[in-house]
């Protein structure tokens, strides 16, 4: 059955796949989770091994954002054109060629350039998670373990690296590919084979744009002017081909623009807080990193599960009231942690973070959602993803500035 999907592509509709069982894809795609927080906690150990400064040490991070980044809609791609089983296997080889080089030769260019492939791949192992999730409550699962495997990612990242090393911190995203041989034998997992040309120029161009901004931490100027360059460029393909890779009816929608940016910022925002949450508790407690890494889990796994109530709750609320009250509350937040020093309160402030940046995750993807032409609505989300997902890029590294300064 051939069905299209608005945006100048059609779609060839395939048998449907065999059902996986929910915990399954939950082990595919949650994994993913620990390459933003299974470092937080041995950064400094990083450093020290590959003879840089803990804001240096980022990189491993910010590569791994720009990894999930630009893999989440290039991958969702791949997806749509080679089905389930072909994209599991590319995902595959990116994870373990990834895993590889973390653990090959501790320069920081090697280490980093295995982080980016292991969030590329293990970005297509969330794409097929969700492609061949069936109902809510699999969804649901899905999202639960993602949040409970990143609030307990420095608990585990830091458990691993004392045990093993840093590098097993790093590799912890590698635990999704032990799902791959269940998911592989379902009876055919294949998908939506797309028969319109992929737009080539347009991905290379977001890709360019994406790599350009994750930079601007660690090289401001030069990545600044590359950003302009890319971004300039990419204005100029969407007039060209205003249906490709990125619709140009999303950025020249308001709403969708100021859904896209307010998650952008809360994400920042929140992923900063995580990074710096362990340097601020130690420096007020001098616990352990592993006693830093258990104390944080109640303030974000309560993050993760109160935001499903205020997503309920911010249902039927204008955008852009919405959108201001999650900017104030992270801003608030943030105001707290880096001027009160009462543990308690450091802790609560944390919370607040997690709710209003998961909340808002939620929340405004329905905006972002409706913002646009139902034919648009799902590159809208991917873009939206994307620009959450930046916050994982950007946060770290202008924290470890700041906290180097």
């Amino acid at each position: 059955m051939r069905a299209g999907t608005g945006a100048g592509v059609t779609v060839q509709r395939t048998a449907a796949p065999g059902r996986v069982a929910a915990p399954w894809l939950a082990l595919l795609a949650a994994p993913l989770s620990f390459g933003i927080g299974g470092p937080a906690l041995v950064l400094a150990d990083i450093a020290r091994d590959t003879g840089t400064t803990v804001a240096s040490a980022t990189w491993v991070v910010t590569a791994f954002g720009w990894g999930i980044s630009v893999g989440t809609p290039l991958l969702a791609g791949l997806l749509a054109r080679r089905g389930v089983r072909g994209t599991l296997a590319t995902c595959a080889v990116l994870v373990l060629l990834g895993a590889v080089l973390v653990n090959a030769h501790p320069t920081m260019a090697v280490v980093a350039l295995g982080t980016a492939l292991l969030g590329l791949g293990t970005a297509g192992l969330l794409a097929c998670a969700m492609t061949l999730a069936e109902g809510a409550r699999t969804m649901g699962l899905i999202s639960a373990a993602l949040a409970a495997l990143g609030a307990t990612g420095p608990l585990v990242g830091s458990l691993a690296g004392s045990l093993i090393d840093w590098r097993a911190s790093l590799t912890l995203p590698a635990l999704g590919l032990l799902a791959l041989p269940v998911v592989l034998r379902r009876p055919g997992p294949g998908g939506a084979t797309v028969t319109a040309p992929f737009d080539v120029t347009g991905a290379a161009l977001l890709m360019a744009l994406v790599t350009a901004l994750v930079t601007i931490p660690h090289q401001p100027l030069p990545a600044a002017v590359a950003a302009a360059l890319a971004a300039g460029a990419l204005a100029v393909h969407l007039r060209r081909r205003p249906d490709g890779f990125l619709p140009a009816v999303l950025v020249r929608s308001p709403a969708f623009l100021l859904a896209a940016a307010t998650t952008l910022f809360l994400a920042i925002v929140n992923f900063g807080l995580f990074y710096a949450a362990p340097v601020l508790l130690a420096r007020q407690t001098g616990w352990s990193p592993a006693a830093v890494g258990a104390v944080m889990l109640w303030p974000y796994l309560l993050g993760g599960g109160l935001s499903w109530v205020v997503v309920a709750v911010t249902a039927r609320l204008h955008l852009r009231t919405v959108a201001a009250g999650l900017a104030a509350t992270v801003v608030a937040a943030t105001l707290v942690a880096w001027t009160v020093a009462a543990v308690p309160i450091l802790l609560v402030a944390f919370a607040a973070g997690s709710i209003a940046a998961a909340s808002g995750q939620g929340a405004l993807a329905r905006h972002a959602a409706e913002a646009v032409p139902a034919p648009y609505r799902s590159p809208a989300l991917g873009m939206f993803t994307l620009c959450y997902l930046l916050g994982t890029a950007f946060g770290p590294a202008i924290v470890a500035l700041v906290l180097a300064t």
